[in-house]
């Protein structure tokens, strides 16, 4: 485990696996760099494979957020492995790597079901969940913002009163403040087309066949908008995706 300080000053806690072509992995909401080791310890093989821990979530940490900072810091990451590096960003970790793929040390971008919504959305909806999400942080209540973030995103009410009794529990209300920084790196929720046509390098934008249509429409959508996107679809795969599933197609799309 090795530590880069970024530009405002936060240490970004990272580590490194295995040797080849550099490979960093964006995690994606309540989530630390742990959630990536099973996927990194498939590709060490291949690739020097980077976890880190996004600012506010395990080792890393300051505020005010800026989603420039969270660029910057995946920047610092980069450096630290003397790039370039290819990004794999799983949920908003793949809005986190749009952001970070417009710059020179990124070769390839990868993601996995990028959370824009495309379509006829009410953004009314949205604005209640920004909105409500703040003030249960400004109230330091945790527990009711990851419950409001779990409703958010179509998890019925016996999933997460389970979610509330399991040991994984305290660890989800630790990095709650950073599902405003999630938030923050939608913007209005919908594909960042004008900075998706900056993004020149080879890109993959992948989604689970078995996801809902939403997730899928999205990751293709992100995919049609990039100068040079592909979409593939791994069968039988859904949001909470199998890391031997991605490990293979990450291998097929960053290995020569």
């Amino acid at each position: 485990m090795d530590t880069v300080v970024s530009r405002d000053g936060t240490p970004i806690v990272h580590e490194t696996r295995g040797s080849g072509p550099a490979l960093v992995l964006v995690g994606g909401a309540m989530t630390t760099r742990e959630h990536a080791a099973r996927l990194a310890g498939l590709l060490a093989d291949s690739f020097t494979v980077v976890t880190y821990d996004r600012r506010g979530r395990g080792r890393s940490d300051t505020r005010p957020y800026a989603v420039r900072r969270e660029v910057e810091d995946l920047a610092e990451v980069i450096r630290a492995v003397g790039g370039p590096a290819a990004l794999y960003g799983v949920s908003s970790g793949a809005a986190l790597a749009l952001h970070a793929a417009v710059g020179p040390a990124v070769s390839r971008v990868a993601l996995y079901e990028p959370p824009f919504t495309v379509g006829g959305a009410d953004p009314s909806r949205r604005e209640a969940y920004r909105s409500r999400l703040v003030a249960l942080l400004a109230a330091d209540d945790r527990g009711g913002a990851v419950e409001l973030f779990m409703t958010h995103i179509g998890l019925p009410p016996e999933l997460i009163a389970g979610a509330r009794q399991s040991p994984a529990w305290p660890g989800l209300e630790a990095v709650a403040p950073t599902l405003a920084y999630d938030d923050a790196l939608l913007g209005d929720g919908a594909p960042p087309l004008d900075r998706l046509a900056l993004v020149s390098v080879p890109a993959l934008v992948m989604a689970g066949s078995a996801s809902p249509p939403a997730m899928t429409e999205a990751a293709r959508a992100v995919a049609e908008a990039l100068p040079d996107g592909t979409y593939r679809e791994l069968d039988g795969q859904s949001h909470d995706v199998a890391p031997e599933a991605v490990a293979a197609a990450l291998r097929e799309f960053l290995l020569p």
